[in-house]
């Protein structure tokens, strides 16, 4: 039903003769929508939620194993420590900060985010492919792969680390010059937010606009620059916000039924395939590997 509205308002919009611009907004809104319908925060969610529910109406009497990791980060270990292709969800706030152009920010710092190491992920989907294998019995089950119910790390510490790191290493900008960060403004509510956005940004565009159309639209350019950054920072905020402000944790039971099995094998065994969240120091495994692997990913 989804795939057919979606495909009803493809059409639509190119009978109507769309810009393939146009189309792309339209059908980011149409899916936004459609997931907030559901309940889901943005397609991307909803998306993970309809290929689980396509798996499991057509798996027959397939035994069906799921792993849901959280937000998954740099590896802890393997390959080798801090590897990482590509900047996602806090790595490019992480970066934001460093180069000096994050002064505020909207979040609950006490949330809990939920992050695990890639290898962890991994090694999690292997020992569970290993062990259902072993006993086709355990049936269809649901592994969730985090660290917000044992060993839990907060925006709060994420800010802290952040600053830390960036104070004793900071970033050289193009100038050669190192880069001085503060403390980030932190909004903690969308109120907070959508007053200092009208204070600090809205009100000097609308000034902009005025000059502008009374030097025969000279500002034209920056004008528009002006507005596209203010809606991709408002587009991105709606993006985010359902988890900057998230207070639930993930049950990791059936991870640590998974772990107990992995253990069995024994020592050899269990440090290859670790993917226990309890083993990480937060603090050394964000200025030892993640903040580094991150950079040593941009300056590649």
């Amino acid at each position: 039903m989804e795939k057919k509205r979606v495909d009803e308002k493809l059409n639509e919009l190119r009978k109507e003769g769309a810009t393939e611009h146009a189309i792309g907004l339209a059908m980011k809104d149409l899916g936004s929508k459609r997931a907030k319908m559901y309940g889901w925060p943005n397609t991307y969610v909803f998306t993970k939620a309809m290929g689980e529910m396509v798996v499991g109406t057509t798996k027959g009497n397939v035994n069906v194993v799921i792993v849901r990791p959280t937000i998954i980060t740099s590896t802890y270990k393997e390959p080798f420590p801090g590897w990482i292709e590509g900047l996602r969800t806090i790595d490019s706030i992480i970066v934001a900060y460093g180069k000096g152009k994050l002064t505020s920010f909207l979040l609950d710092l006490k949330a809990i985010f939920d992050v695990i190491p890639a290898d962890m992920v991994v090694n999690a989907m292997i020992v569970a492919m290993v062990a259902h294998a072993k006993e086709p019995s355990l049936g269809d089950i649901i592994y969730h792969v985090g660290s917000s119910a044992i060993n839990s790390v907060r925006y709060l510490n994420l800010r802290d680390y952040s600053l830390k790191y960036f104070t004793e290493k900071p970033w050289i900008n193009k100038d050669g010059k190192p880069v001085k960060v503060g403390k980030v403004n932190i909004l903690s509510n969308m109120a907070s937010f959508r007053r200092y956005m009208y204070i600090r940004y809205l009100l000097p565009l609308k000034g902009l606009e005025v000059v502008n159309a009374a030097s025969c639209h000279y500002f034209e350019e920056m004008c528009v620059d002006f507005n596209r950054k203010i809606r991709t920072v408002m587009r991105l905020v709606e993006i985010y916000k359902p988890y900057l402000f998230f207070n639930g944790l993930f049950d990791n039971t059936n991870s640590k039924k998974l772990l107990s099995m992995a253990r069995q094998g024994g020592a050899a065994e269990t440090e290859m395939f670790q993917f226990d969240p309890k083993i990480i120091d937060w603090e050394d495994y964000f200025m030892n590997v993640h903040f580094p692997g991150i950079l040593n990913y941009v300056f590649k």
